[in-house]
């Protein structure tokens, strides 16, 4: 009977569609057209990458460890480095959170100063911090729900820290049904946009605090940034 810590093989697209997220940021990130980082262009993205690319070999490693693991110590080792592996994503998403905010607050402060250049560049910028404002807060989500990804199918759904649809329905086909990364990227994407809860609802504070967070970063993104923008535009 294989251990439920196999859902890291099971869900293996989650895990590297997190990953790719990362990447994507990291190319946002480089792209940013006014001087909006901290330090040198390169320092966040070589940071994060820095992370990235153990992380990404340490969950190669336990998908491929899943398959092997036979007895109580095999899983207790990909247990506990499933637990190392959320740290070390919990840091770098950490890491872009801080990196993306400075961005925004490096952006306002030019525009306010008038220092901002064309409007064209604000809109593109703007558009760059609101996607990945988008990205970070869906990492956020999967991370933290349910203990996020070594605790996913570990723990009761009384735990949670959202409320999918699929949860409150009584078919027995999808009963032991689990939210992936997509699912997390839809509910930042709608909080993002409607500044609210759409069809998933907050559980927990902790995920009450993470969507208002999200959702103050991007009205503040969208109604002065690329309101501005736009005045100048015209």
């Amino acid at each position: 009977m294989r251990h439920q810590h196999a859902v890291i093989h099971h869900r293996g697209l989650d895990f590297w569609s997190a990953r790719a997220a990362v990447l994507v940021i990291i190319c946002l990130q480089l792209l940013v057209i006014n001087n909006l980082s901290f330090g040198p262009r390169w320092l966040a993205p070589t940071v994060e990458a820095a992370l990235l690319v153990p992380l990404s070999i340490a969950t190669a490693w336990t998908q491929m460890a899943t398959r092997k693991a036979v007895d109580h110590e095999h899983w207790y080792a990909i247990g506990q480095l499933r637990l190392y592996i959320r740290r070390t994503a919990l840091v770098m998403t950490g890491v872009i959170s801080i990196m993306n905010c400075g961005s925004l607050v490096l952006l306002v402060r030019a525009l306010l100063e008038g220092h901002a250049g064309a409007g064209t560049t604000l809109l593109v910028d703007a558009l760059n911090i609101w996607v990945t404002n988008v990205i970070v807060f869906a990492l956020w989500f999967w991370s933290t729900d349910r203990g996020g990804p070594p605790t996913c199918g570990l723990v009761k759904r009384a735990q949670a820290d959202f409320l999918f649809p699929q949860m409150t329905l009584p078919d027995r086909e999808i009963q032991g049904w689990l939210p992936g990364f997509v699912d997390y990227f839809f509910l930042a994407f709608t909080n993002a946009t409607a500044f609210s809860p759409t069809d998933t609802l907050p559980l927990t504070q902790r995920a009450k605090l993470l969507m208002m967070a999200e959702a103050m970063i991007s009205l503040l993104t969208i109604a002065l940034v690329a309101a501005r923008a736009v005045n100048i535009l015209a």
